[in-house]
This record gives C-alpha cells, sequence and structure tokens, in this order.
C-alpha cells in the first residue's frame, strides 16, 4: 500500500455525531471523499438528509437517526443502527457539541451541566457504544478545542472545561483500549475556524484577538481540519494514540 493509499478509509464505516451542521457536514464530505460509508447522528433531524445526499454524491450509503448525545440510549441507538445496516463500525468521529459565553458568576448550574453533558458526557457515551462492537484497528477521534488547552478571550468555563475533560478522556480511552483491544483514540483540538457556533461571535473581535496571540492570525479553513481528521481516522496514523493534535494556527503552541 501506498503512502497516499493510507489515508484513503475505503469500504469503512464511520459514526459522525454532530453531522447536521458546521464542521460536521464537512467532515461528512470528506470521510466520504475518502471511502467511507457515514452513519450520521444529530439532534436536527431534519438537517441529517443533506448531509446524507453530500456522502451520497461521493458514491457512499449514509444511515441518519436523530440522536442526542446526552442521552445514553440515543447512542446505542445509533450504533445499533449502523450495524444493522453496515454489520461494522471502524471509526467513531464524536463530534457533537456545543458553547456558550456566559460569566462565571452569572452561569447557572442547568447552563454548566447542559455543555458538558453534550461535549463530556455524550462523548463517552457514543465512545462506550461503539467501542462495544468495534474490532481491533478501530480507531475514535474526539473533537476536543484548543481552549481546552488554552485561555479563550470570552468568558467559556463550561465550553473549557467539556473540552479539557475530553483530552483527559482522549487519554484514559486510549490506555484502556489500545493493547487490549487494539482501539487507538486520539483528539483534534481546532482553533477557529468558521461555523454555525463561531458565527454568534463578534469576528473582528475574534480576528484581533487572533493577531496578538497566534502565529497564523486568520480563521481555519474546513479543508485543513478535514485532512487532519482523516490522518487521525484512517491507518495513516495507525502508531498514533492518546495525542490531542491542535490545528489552531500556533495558539497552543509553548
Amino acid at each position: 500500500m501506498g503512502v497516499l493509499d493510507s489515508f484513503r478509509l475505503d469500504g469503512k464505516v464511520v459514526v459522525l455525531t454532530g453531522a447536521s451542521s458546521g464542521l460536521g457536514v464537512g467532515f461528512a464530505a470528506a470521510l466520504a471523499e475518502a471511502g467511507a460509508h457515514l452513519v450520521l447522528g444529530a439532534r436536527r433531524e431534519d438537517r441529517l438528509q443533506g448531509t446524507a445526499e453530500a456522502v451520497r454524491a461521493h458514491g457512499r450509503r449514509a444511515v441518519t437517526r436523530r440522536t442526542d448525545v446526552s442521552v445514553p440510549e440515543d447512542c446505542t441507538a445509533l450504533v445499533e443502527a449502523g450495524m444493522a445496516e453496515f454489520g461494522r463500525v471502524d471509526v467513531l468521529v464524536n463530534n457533537a457539541g456545543l458553547g456558550t459565553a456566559i460569566p462565571a458568576t452569572r452561569e447557572t448550574p442547568e447552563q454548566f451541566r447542559s455543555v458538558l453533558a453534550v461535549n463530556l458526557e455524550g462523548a463517552y457515551f457514543m465512545a462506550q457504544a461503539c467501542g462495544r462492537v468495534m474490532k481491533p484497528g478501530s480507531s475514535i477521534v474526539n473533537i476536543s478545542s484548543v481552549l481546552g488547552l488554552v485561555p479563550s478571550f470570552l468568558p467559556q468555563a463550561a465550553y473549557a472545561a467539556s473540552k479539557a475533560g475530553l483530552i483527559g478522556l482522549t487519554r484514559d480511552l486510549a490506555q484502556q483500549w489500545g493493547s487490549r483491544r487494539g482501539i487507538r483514540v486520539n483528539a483534534l483540538a481546532p482553533g477557529f475556524f468558521a461555523s454555525e457556533m463561531s458565527d454568534e461571535m463578534d469576528t473582528e473581535a475574534v480576528l484581533g484577538w487572533l493577531r496578538t496571540h497566534s502565529v497564523l492570525p486568520r480563521y481555519g479553513r474546513q479543508e485543513e481540519l478535514d485532512t487532519a481528521l482523516l490522518f487521525l481516522a484512517s491507518s495513516a496514523s495507525s502508531y498514533v494514540t492518546g495525542v490531542t493534535l491542535p490545528v489552531d494556527g500556533g495558539l497552543a503552541m509553548p
């Protein structure tokens, strides 16, 4: 197999959460272009059909199911839908997430817990459901954030805590499932990319902050994250586990 072939996912089955919008839609298209079939989950079921069509445009198959990852039963049902259609799950991309920007003195317990329930607990529930059926050589990629590594310029305690926790979860599952089960677990830590979440921010304020804190002071492009995802999802990274890969324009540099 050639070097470029190792990035291919031909015949593989990928479970992707948060697939109804933003980075998830781009991830689905990139994974399908690399050869994968997709099992797509998100809370907004009506928007999943557009993502499924993008997958099918690359000649791949797609299954959709409404999924709230904070509900363990939904996570199990999404994996069962994939097993029923394809008989296997090779890759999980834990992309479902939400964020808030609320000063810590005003954030309610419910607001704080709701972010952790999706970003951290949901990723764990999805990993549990997939880990039960994955074979050796499978891969889990958790979508964390550079804000799990460095401070934000916004008040984002819940988001930062959830993404830092996801990095710790990545290391622990890599340790648990590596030698015993042959499942690799890694994380991506994106910087600032155009998405539904970033659309709620003041673009000029973000760019101003990036100019003083980033080596590459701009927003990232979807394809720059897609290629990193393909690396961690595919056999190109077969000797890589337990790591968090920042794709952030240098924000997390020491």
